[in-house]
């Protein structure tokens, strides 16, 4: 019931799970659908979805059901993760994991096409469909220039979490190169916060929620070990260096976040952040839906 509460504060927004152990929902297509089923005009994505882990047939059936639950509300940005210890979880080869990535996505896509496809001696089709015509919204996620070959080689559009200089340029480059259109691209913007809440009194805030930000922030940044390229991560060591940061974490007040929302920038939710607990989090979150309205 507090998920759907939750989710229902942002229809017709986007809100994101939680990305640290704590609460942490490891299975996103269930946790889409329950999302989905408490309401009716929120924009799910699911991102990133690390591609080599799954099987692609399953994904596909998954996929196409979501889409019907949620009545193509529900869009994905595919990766191929980072983490070494995920790889041996799976017992996948870390090193293969570009052309697993690729051979996994070129079947879910005819899947999703609606194909019968011969894949392994076995004649494979996905019954009933996508509800949505030209089935959901795919996207590639990553911030190497081989993400964005993968997005322009399958005519996908290109999410990346870097700002990486001539990235987007390669990108539409190699879609034209493929003979695909240039997909919705987006990139990070220079001091854009990727984790938003909204206070009437920031100081009593940064008290009651730093906490569990400071410990996102470190379990985000013990992921990418040295690597300081990612929107996301902050490699502050204290609730005061988080706040002076200035960077992904941030606390604005309603009147900053109405004139964010007023000037077309995105203001990113993550309002179960680091476990933070829903009863706290949830004045936050109203505060947000409210800057959000239109004046």
């Amino acid at each position: 019931m507090r998920l759907g509460r939750d989710a229902r504060c942002g229809d017709g927004g986007a809100l994101g799970a939680p990305r640290t152990a704590d609460g942490h929902l490891a299975a996103p297509t269930i946790l889409a659908s329950a999302i989905a089923a408490r309401t009716s005009r929120l924009a799910i994505l699911l991102a990133a979805v690390p591609i080599p882990f799954w099987d692609p047939v399953r994904l596909a059936e998954e996929i196409c059901t979501l889409d019907i639950v949620s009545r193509g509300r529900v869009s994905y940005a595919f990766g191929i993760g980072h983490r070494a210890e995920e790889y041996e979880h799976f017992g996948v080869a870390m090193s293969a994991r570009g052309k697993l990535a690729d051979d996994r996505l070129a079947l879910l896509l005819r899947l999703l096409a609606g194909e019968t496809v011969e894949h392994d001696g076995r004649k494979i089709a996905v019954t009933p469909g996508c509800a949505t015509p030209s089935g959901p919204y795919l996207l590639i996620a990553g911030g190497s220039r081989a993400a964005a070959r993968r997005a322009a080689r399958h005519g996908l559009g290109f999410i990346s979490q870097t700002a990486a200089p001539g990235l987007q340029e390669y990108y539409e480059a190699q879609c034209r190169a493929a003979g695909t259109e240039p997909g919705v691209v987006q990139f990070p913007a220079p001091n854009t916060p990727t984790a938003v809440f909204v206070a009437d009194d920031l100081d009593r805030a940064w008290e009651e929620l730093g906490p569990f930000l400071l410990h996102d922030a470190r379990t985000a940044a013990s992921y990418r070990h040295g690597d300081d390229t990612v929107a996301s991560i902050s490699h502050a060591e204290s609730v005061a260096a988080l706040r002076q940061d200035g960077g992904p974490y941030q606390i604005l007040t309603t009147d900053q976040a109405a004139e964010y929302a007023r000037s077309g920038r995105p203001l990113p939710l993550l309002p179960l952040c680091g476990g933070l607990p829903p009863e706290v989090a949830w004045p936050y979150l109203e505060r947000a839906a409210a800057a959000s309205q239109p004046a």
